[in-house]
């Protein structure tokens, strides 16, 4: 019987070393969540420069047609639209001589399609600034970004 009961309490030293405590555990846990949060608090006190950034305004709407600026389209092999109609790169100068003289205040929509070179492009803009020498800042040019089909 001497042998039984020793062979009782190591059994019983076993179940007792097998045993997980949870609440030590659950303490580790919060502490280590504590410590996260902490530390990512900490990284939000980053130094910035503040800069003032500008704000979009749109530009006000013309109400009439009269104020509409005329489409200059450049496309491939020189073809070039004016207000949707197919031109020579000749009649452009021409075109625009009329036009700001007639016109007050003369506006120009300069767009592309996929096929049109830079270069016919950059012609184009040179004749527009050309047109008026004494005053090359008569005529306002402005370009498209969005995309056109050829002759639209």
């Amino acid at each position: 019987m001497a042998g039984g009961s020793k062979t009782q309490k190591l059994t019983e030293e076993h179940a007792k070393q097998a045993r997980i405590e949870i609440i030590p555990l659950i303490d580790v846990i919060f502490f280590l969540l504590a410590t996260f949060v902490l530390f990512t608090l900490s990284l939000n006190r980053i130094q910035a420069i503040p800069i003032n950034l500008p704000q979009a305004i749109p530009n006000p709407r013309p109400q009439d047609d009269e104020d509409k600026p005329i489409t200059l389209q450049v496309s491939d092999n020189g073809n070039y639209y004016w207000n949707q109609e197919l031109i020579n790169f000749d009649e452009i100068d021409y075109r625009l001589g009329n036009y700001v003289a007639e016109e007050p205040n003369p506006r120009v929509l300069l767009t592309t399609d996929d096929l049109a070179k830079y270069g016919d492009v950059i012609a184009v803009l040179d004749l527009v600034r050309s047109v008026d020498p004494e005053n090359p800042q008569k005529v306002q040019v402005s370009f498209e970004t969005v995309y056109r089909p050829t002759g639209r």
